[in-house]
């Protein structure tokens, strides 16, 4: 691991764990355990912090090539909720992110163990109103953090609103590549791939391909831009 990643142990732990999810999106190995493979466990606090961070994305691979994730990524995803619920003063985009894993979980428990009352408790979706009039810049960043909630299996609120405020969102992501944010276009990219309505004149495509030449060597960036490649994948079978 370079300086960069090492500066802190949980900045270490993310980009282990990011780096699995990527392995694990462009190998299609459902079988392998994600967290298994980064080191992680139910007893080692940073580590599940880092789960905290990934957030519902760690079962993304499974959600993508719809298999059954591995019983220790569900049971350490269950440990983050449990651990790390949103603060009292918490944002909305953090209210959204655990709501995110909550319901991923919730999932799961439905496709694997029908019958069975899942772990976690409560699905109830937070209030989105608070993006509605958001500024554009703003919201392409808010959508850029809730990148986990870009997925097929589910809507919620954020994706209702997401799918309203498509040019907004293209502008964002023109924005975040000509500021070099790679992780934000990333995230809005992810977006635009499971949404309608997207300007021809946008190029999506070569813009993925161009902000994971830029930015893939942080593995969130490459998270978000393999996710935005399989979904649109999915949606044009």
């Amino acid at each position: 691991m370079d300086q960069s990643h090492a500066s802190s142990p949980l900045a270490g732990a993310v980009h282990d764990l990011a780096t699995e999810v990527v392995l694990a999106l462009r190998s299609g190995d459902h079988l392998a355990t994600v967290c298994g493979a980064a080191g992680i466990d139910e007893d080692n606090r940073t580590a599940i912090a880092a789960v905290r961070v990934i957030g519902a994305d760690l079962l993304l691979p499974s959600v993508l090539y719809g298999r059954d994730p591995h019983p220790g990524d569900i049971a350490v995803l269950q440990r983050a909720v449990l651990e790390f619920p949103p603060r009292p003063d918490a944002s909305d985009a953090a209210v959204w992110s655990h709501w995110g894993m909550t319901s991923a979980l919730h999932r799961t428990a439905a496709a694997t163990a029908p019958g069975q009352p899942p772990a976690v408790h409560g699905t109830d979706e937070p209030n989105a109103a608070w993006l509605e009039q958001t500024p554009w810049q703003a919201f392409t960043h808010q959508l850029s953090v809730l990148a986990p909630l870009a997925v097929p299996a589910a809507s919620s609120a954020v994706h209702r609103a997401a799918a309203h405020r498509v040019v907004d969102l293209s502008r964002g992501f023109v924005r975040a590549v000509r500021r070099r944010n790679w992780l934000q276009a990333a995230g809005a990219g992810r977006w635009l791939a499971a949404l309608d309505g997207r300007p021809d004149s946008l190029g999506l495509d070569r813009g993925l391909d161009f902000v994971e030449l830029m930015g893939g060597a942080d593995p969130r960036v490459a998270l978000h831009v393999r996710a935005a490649r399989l979904t649109a994948e999915g949606r044009a079978r």
